[in-house]
């Protein structure tokens, strides 16, 4: 029994079922998905539908990313926010053309059900991007920050080298959880192309939305699993705009 937990899709569908393929998934497997299943590629309804169907049969967990935020409100009110328009958004709309308005119900339902973060019963968190408050997620004022903080993995990443996990100036935020799985800031912004750690924090977003990979991590053996470059997939693609 492993929990895979993925990093962001972005519409890249083939990307996904590479990645799933590569991980050899049974039934006994549990998949945490970090968000941001839509905008960038081309086929971000129909990643949306595959997950569902998925679901079905296999033990699923789907935080949500702020990208999901914007297509959610926009399948709810018919109205598109620029900024997301300007981020993959327009390709996400088109993807739909080819969905069905009870197809368009079920996804819309499936993203106003997905939770913001999700703690496992090992004291681990999950979520997209990160959060604030100093005393946890569950005292987090601004709901927001978990799906569009960076402030987390920059605080993370600056703090690795200087401080040891007993040091009494260990960041309080971290310290209320085992570990903390985050997407959302995409490693390559590091030069890096393969999950990235920092204190507790594992940052699982390749860039799948870029010229990255998309990766998925074993949480107990920290066994790392990638998609072939997405650019590779979507060879036809190249020059969208995302982030």
């Amino acid at each position: 029994m492993r929990t895979l937990v993925i990093g962001d899709i972005h519409g890249g569908l083939k990307a996904l079922v590479q990645l799933l393929g590569r991980t050899k998934l049974t039934k006994n497997d549990t998949l945490l998905f970090l968000g941001d299943y839509v905008d960038g590629w081309s086929q971000s309804a129909q990643v949306v539908q595959f997950l569902l169907e998925l679901s079905k049969n296999q033990d699923c967990i789907f935080i949500k990313g702020n990208h999901d935020v914007w297509c959610e409100n926009w399948l709810k009110t018919g109205r598109a926010d620029g900024v997301w328009l300007a981020h993959g958004g327009e390709g996400t709309i088109e993807s739909y053309s080819a969905i069905t308005a009870i197809e368009k119900m079920q996804h819309l339902e499936f993203f106003e059900t997905m939770p913001l973060y999700h703690i496992d019963d090992q004291n681990r968190l999950f979520l997209h991007a990160g959060f604030t408050s100093m005393h946890g997620v569950t005292n987090e004022t601004h709901p927001e920050t978990f799906y569009f903080d960076r402030t987390l993995w920059e605080m993370a990443l600056a703090a690795d080298r200087m401080i040891q996990s007993t040091d009494v100036n260990y960041p309080n935020r971290v310290r209320h959880y085992d570990e903390i799985y985050i997407g959302h800031t995409p490693t390559l912004n590091f030069k890096e192309t393969i999950p990235m750690n920092a204190l507790n924090v594992w940052n699982i977003d390749t860039g799948a939305a870029f010229t990255g990979r998309l990766s998925a991590i074993d949480i107990d053996d920290k066994m790392v699993f990638q998609s072939d470059p997405v650019t590779d997939l979507y060879p036809d693609e190249m020059g969208r705009n995302k982030s």
